[in-house]
């Protein structure tokens, strides 16, 4: 994959502020979605879109690759993976490309006026995972992470960075399904477990029931979850 910083500009789908915009929200796609797709599928989950007062939603698509699990067809994918599995080796070249890619895009709100720490970056799946590398390892003075239906791999550098850390490190918001059959309920347990022992403040919600997908009750969940970490003007001028 040809991918650098610098070479590749993300295509992005944007919900922008009711009122001014004092905080952003970077939401990652699963594989072989796109950024339209992730906000058409969330506003037809609750009916309307995914929107605040003060925080721009940004929706990017991931540049097509050839993915492994598709036997090298090309999809819209953030990395590319040996097998779906969190008992193999990750993919780091190309997690590690799209970290500075990803950069970019975090960079770009920052030099719009938005602190890091009124940035929060989270997904869905896949998108779950490329959002914990990213933070994790890289950013880690943003607001806060957030993973649906997501996991790290056992063996993830990001438990590396996350024990270099000397700072207070983002809390962790994650739900998952528990009859998910792509991403075992037990692999996003695992991630959580492993991330709280090494310092991570964490939320843990379990949907019983739900299979690898949105539903209204963890997207309202995550909702007021982003408040509590992006509170609007008025709430940070009384705390």
């Amino acid at each position: 994959m040809a991918a650098a910083s610098g070479t590749v500009r993300l295509q992005r789908c944007v919900v922008s502020p009711a009122g001014r915009h004092s905080a952003s929200l970077i939401f990652l796609h699963g594989s072989g979605d796109s950024g339209k797709g992730l906000r058409r599928w969330i506003k037809e989950v609750l009916n309307h879109d995914f929107a605040f007062q003060h925080i721009k939603v940004i929706y990017p698509t991931a540049p097509r690759r050839p993915y492994t699990p598709m036997k090298g067809g090309l999809s819209n994918v953030w990395f590319d993976r040996f097998k779906i599995s969190n008992d193999c080796p990750e993919h780091l070249e190309s997690i590690d490309v799209m970290c500075e890619v990803l950069t970019d895009l975090i960079d770009d709100e920052v030099k719009s006026g938005i602190k890091k720490n009124r940035i929060l970056i989270g997904g869905f799946s896949m998108g779950g995972c490329m959002a914990m590398h990213l933070a994790y390892r890289n950013h880690q003075d943003v607001a806060g992470v957030f993973a649906l239906s997501s996991f790290l791999n056992k063996s993830s550098v990001v438990y590396q960075g996350v024990q270099k850390s000397d700072g207070v490190l983002p809390e962790l918001f994650q739900c998952h399904g528990t009859a998910d059959e792509l991403v075992l309920h037990a692999w996003a347990e695992e991630t959580n477990s492993a991330l709280k022992s090494l310092g991570v403040s964490t939320k843990f919600h379990s949907f019983p029931g739900l299979h690898h997908e949105l539903s209204k009750g963890e997207l309202e969940k995550l909702k007021s979850w982003i408040l509590t970490k992006l509170p609007g003007e008025t709430r940070r001028q009384n705390e």
